[in-house]
């Protein structure tokens, strides 16, 4: 299989970075403009192929990968439809908001069509990646982009409205985890850690909920029973998180980008 990846900028790269590493696709081509960033990429891994040139970089591909601004996706995609095939090559758009159906007008055609939200954590085959299909999509090709999700993360088929919410769980969603590790590093260094200690705590401890948690099958608050006594010091800090809207800001956050 030829994968093609055109951009390889932050969510572009964490890709190119899972799938190389991975040694699970090895036949990858990436496309950029940056040559000093292909650079860096070719000298990491010597068995990528990558261009400047997008019609070069899409000729035969078997899928192609399309992460570039919202903005810029109908200026790549009207440099490379004249020599797409699509009743062969696959179609993925990873660009935020640029749906199906938006691939398919700029295309001026169906086909094998997909929009695809993953995160950036794909690096460390960590990613929660959300995969809808277009209308005239078959089984066969969804099965074979969730194939090559799988590979760098969890992975959703859901549908296509779906994919927005979870961008903003899972995408957005890791930059707003970053910001309550932050806090709670913030709070630790109040309270008389030096900050890599904090930081060391912070992340051990969400690493410690999330096993707990995968591993039981527990909800949530069943885990927080386990360690909340009556009277006790959990309680306390709950309840605060509570008196200063800590759930009802969480969901705000989420729902934000979708208004």
């Amino acid at each position: 299989m030829k994968l093609t990846v055109i951009g390889a900028g932050n969510m572009g790269g964490a890709l190119i970075h899972g799938w190389a590493k991975s040694g699970k696709v090895d036949n990858i081509t990436i496309a950029d403009k940056n040559e000093q960033l292909l650079d860096s990429f070719k000298s990491k891994y010597p068995q990528i192929t990558t261009t400047t040139n997008n019609i070069e970089a899409a000729q035969g591909a078997d899928i192609i990968i399309l992460v570039v601004k919202p903005w810029l996706m109908p200026i790549v995609i009207g440099e490379i439809k004249p020599i797409l095939d699509l009743k062969k090559q696959i179609i993925v758009s990873d660009a935020a908001n640029f749906t199906t159906d938006k691939l398919a007008e700029a295309l001026e055609s169906e086909g094998n069509l997909f929009y695809v939200i993953p995160n950036i954590a794909a690096e460390f085959g960590a990613s929660m990646s959300f995969i809808a299909k277009g209308k005239s999509a078959t089984d066969e090709a969804q099965s074979q982009v969730k194939e090559l999700y799988d590979i760098v993360g969890d992975t959703l088929v859901v549908a296509e409205n779906l994919v927005g919410p979870g961008m903003m769980m899972a995408s957005c969603g890791i930059a707003y985890v970053m910001r309550y590790i932050r806090a709670q590093m913030e709070g630790g260094c109040e309270m008389g850690f030096y900050p890599n200690q904090a930081k060391q705590i912070a992340l051990q401890t969400m690493q410690g909920a999330v096993s707990l948690l995968k591993e039981t099958g527990w909800h949530p608050e069943e885990a927080i029973d386990k360690v909340t006594t009556p009277g006790g010091v959990t309680i306390k800090g709950l309840n605060e998180l509570d008196h200063a809207g800590f759930n009802s800001a969480v969901i705000r956050s989420l729902k934000a980008g979708l208004k």
